[in-house]
Parts: structure tokens; C-alpha cells; sequence
């Protein structure tokens, strides 16, 4: 549990980042065999594009940057748990383990937010293997999103 909540600590300094860039805040990371290998931000903002989550910016570098076989070895990292467009893209491209600091449900609650679905249940809806675990450091994440929300 320590490195994932390590790893989640550098999710939430992203979405820090991120928010200092004029975009929401959610950072993601990928890591394999206990060493990062990427990370990325929200760029909703900056590039005008709401497809720009953290989440999704990662999967679709990773996925033009690492064979699938990689992939398939990797755990990604989000501050936030994913939401259906970004769980569908981790799908996608394969990646085994989803880790998420924040929950859906919570940032709903922030947010008053009308599409709050957890990964888990789009996840068993697909059949997928895919393991999920989290919230970790849920507290922290939740804090970054009621200063920025």
C-alpha cells in the first residue's frame, strides 16, 4: 500500500500542476515493475478539447509509446477515479490495474455532478479483469478538488 500511496501523492501534485495551468485537476501516471514510465495531466483548458482528461492524455501516449506486451504489465496511477470515457480507453489498450485516489462518488458530491458512474461498475459491465483499488489518500484528493470546484 505504501508505493500506492506514493504514487497517488504524485497523482494529486499533477493535478496541482495541472490547475496552475488553467486546467481541472487530475494528473495521472503509469508505472511498471515499481518505476514510472509516464505521466500526464488535464489539458481541457489549454488545448479547448474535453476529451483532454489526465487519464486519457497517459493511455493515448502510452499506447503510441509502448508495445502492448508492456502495457499489459503496467498499473495506472489517477488522481481521480476514471470516468467512462477514460475507463473505456484503459480498456482498450490493455492495462491490468487501475489505482485512483479521489472517488467518483466524492468528486460528485463536490461537483454536484450528474454523470458519476465508478469505473468498477462500467468495468463489470464490460466483463473485464481489469483490478481496480482505491480510494487511497481519498482526503487529500478531495481537498484539491473543493479548492479548485
Amino acid at each position: 500500500m505504501a508505493n500506492h500511496e506514493e504514487f497517488i501523492k504524485n497523482c494529486y501534485r499533477l493535478a496541482t500542476s495541472a490547475v496552475q495551468k488553467g486546467n481541472h485537476p487530475f494528473g495521472a501516471l503509469l508505472v511498471k515493475d515499481g518505476e514510472l514510465i509516464l505521466t500526464a495531466e488535464n489539458t481541457v483548458n489549454t488545448e479547448r478539447d474535453s476529451t483532454r482528461h489526465a487519464e486519457l492524455n497517459l493511455v493515448s501516449r502510452a499506447a503510441r509509446q509502448f508495445p502492448p506486451e508492456i502495457l499489459s504489465q503496467c498499473i495506472l496511477y489517477t488522481s481521480t477515479e476514471p470516468c467512462v470515457m477514460c475507463t473505456g480507453a484503459i480498456y482498450w489498450v490493455g492495462i491490468p490495474v487501475i489505482v485512483f485516489g479521489c472517488s467518483a462518488e466524492a468528486l460528485g458530491r463536490i461537483t454536484n455532478g450528474n454523470f458519476v458512474i465508478p469505473c468498477r461498475e462500467i468495468l463489470e459491465r464490460m466483463k473485464s479483469q481489469i483490478e481496480v483499488i482505491g480510494p487511497i489518500l481519498e482526503e487529500e484528493g478531495i481537498e484539491i478538488h473543493k479548492h479548485y470546484w
